[in-house]
């Protein structure tokens, strides 16, 4: 018998593993979106950049402590892709610009996604 999974936490800026190997900023695996992010803490506004190679750019006012720059994107997020805070994982760099999170079922899409996934189609 397989065990659980125990660290399948979701949203809040909790860690949760590995990631999936994506060759650009997004993809969809099944209706929740992955997204490579590199983070810019400590900066003068919340902004969802440009890509930079297969990340993107997102900057949050939180500074880098403890997380809270991670929890405060998550938050950030969540209000640009109309999901619940819980809906979003972070999947690894938690304590790190290099971020890949977890959407379930965003119900909007910020400009630059949905131009990134409607060239892939």
């Amino acid at each position: 018998m397989a065990k659980p999974n125990k660290n399948k936490a979701k949203g809040g800026g909790k860690e949760t593993g590995n990631g999936m190997p994506i060759d650009t900023f997004c993809a969809w695996d099944g209706d929740v979106l992955v997204l490579n992010v590199l983070g810019t803490p400590a900066a003068k506004r919340d902004a969802i950049g440009k890509p930079k190679g297969n990340q993107l750019k997102i900057s949050v006012t939180a500074t880098p402590e403890d997380g809270k720059a991670t929890d405060h994107m998550v938050r950030f997020l969540a209000k640009q892709f109309r999901v619940a805070v819980n809906d979003i994982e972070v999947v690894f760099g938690r304590f790190n610009i290099n971020k890949q999170l977890r959407i379930k079922a965003p119900k909007q899409l910020p400009a630059i996604i949905g131009k990134q996934l409607a060239e892939e189609n």
